[in-house]
């Protein structure tokens, strides 16, 4: 077993190549083997989002605080609230993130294949993410 404390969990910068407007994350758990699992808290102030991305299999978010937006390629864009659960399929590229005036949090939690566990592409148009 083994218990991270609150106050231990690291809270840093999302990066900029793979994030819109003020996002930060903390790390809750990683892929320690034979797991190929983690995890992430990232909250996402208002407006901010991620690129466009995949995931080799699949994202799951949970939804603690706020709320926000998440689109899948082709699809529209709805929103997210805390208590919900999302959950992206292997491969479907999709963004997520804060809605236009509301801070977001969640929980992201995704498996890496061979070391990778997801695929960054550009980021979400403002017109897009404002439809």
């Amino acid at each position: 077993m083994k218990i991270t404390a609150a106050a231990d969990l690291i809270v840093k910068p999302a990066s900029a190549d793979w994030f819109t407007g003020d996002v930060t994350m903390s790390p809750l758990f990683h892929d320690e083997a034979p797991s190929h699992a983690a995890g992430a808290r990232v909250t996402f102030q208002p407006g901010a989002r991620t690129n466009w991305h995949t995931h080799p299999l699949g994202q799951i978010l949970i939804v603690t605080e706020g709320e926000g937006r998440v689109q899948r390629e082709g699809g529209p864009v709805q929103v997210i609230r805390a208590g919900d659960v999302v959950r992206f399929d292997p491969g479907e590229r999709h963004w997520h993130g804060a809605a236009p005036g509301l801070a977001m949090t969640h929980i992201a939690i995704h498996e890496a294949v061979d070391g990778s566990a997801v695929t960054w592409a550009e980021p979400v148009a403002e017109a897009d993410y404002l439809s």
